[in-house]
């Protein structure tokens, strides 16, 4: 397993500790070597990290110090995912003009690379700013894009991701009853991967919870709760893979 997919599959599984102690490692043994790829991955796992604790100032620095890194390598690859990240910090800040701006250019970039796994991950948290900006149509038809190319590649490991922005949308909408099956089934769909979610993610997720906790009697949501944790995906979504 490459540097990059242990790092990235260690966050994923919530295990802090031990990616801080791959992410140093990581960098000093790249900076030693002269290989900027995973002097990038180094500092932008940590820079997640920091995300994860709600550092934004700190992730804000990590990542920059990769993007700094990726363009003295002059490889427009190693930029993307300390773009996502600075992406990622002006959302979690509030600010989501500037989120736009920077998810708008992530989009661009991934597109010129050719990369379109990331061109749907960064429409997804494109279509959550827009929400953020008051924009539900807008977000609306970007997270309807995002999940009929998710069932039609088959993409299961984006679809806990999907019930994020369900839940996130039924609450901006003021659905409190979809909010919370959306919830059920996105915790249950994490839990399937045996992931947690990211930190921004985790964040909407979180805001979703509360609001449709205070809207419905706790045995309301218990209840709608739970059915969502019998969903599968094309009941949640209404899609069937493969088309």
């Amino acid at each position: 397993m490459s540097f990059q997919d242990q790092i990235r599959a260690t966050f994923r599984r919530g295990e802090t500790a031990e990616v801080r102690r791959l992410a140093e490692a990581g960098v000093r043994r790249a900076r030693a070597a002269g290989e900027p790829e995973d002097e990038v991955e180094g500092l932008y796992a940590l820079a997640r990290l920091a995300l994860r604790q709600g550092e934004l100032g700190e992730a804000e620095r990590l990542a920059g110090q990769a993007l700094e890194v990726a363009v003295r390598a002059a490889d427009r690859r190693l930029e993307e995912r300390p773009r996502h990240v600075l992406a990622a910090v002006a959302r979690m800040k509030g600010d989501h003009a500037l989120a736009r701006e920077r998810y708008l250019a992530s989009i661009e970039l991934n597109r010129d690379l050719g990369r379109p796994e990331q061109v749907s991950s960064e429409t997804y948290n494109l279509a959550l700013t827009e929400l953020h900006l008051g924009n539900l149509g807008r977000a609306r038809d970007l997270l309807r894009t995002v999940q009929e190319r998710v069932f039609r590649v088959g993409d299961h490991t984006f679809v806990p991701y999907l019930g994020v922005a369900a839940a996130t949308l039924a609450a901006a909408e003021g659905d409190a009853e979809t909010a919370a099956s959306m919830i059920g089934f996105t915790d249950s769909a994490f839990d399937g991967l045996g992931q947690v979610p990211d930190p921004d993610d985790a964040e909407e997720l979180a805001a979703a919870r509360t609001f449709a906790t205070v809207a419905l009697h706790p045995e309301r949501f218990a209840a709608l709760y739970a059915v969502g944790t019998g969903w599968d995906a094309p009941t949640a979504f209404g899609l069937s893979w493969g088309t």
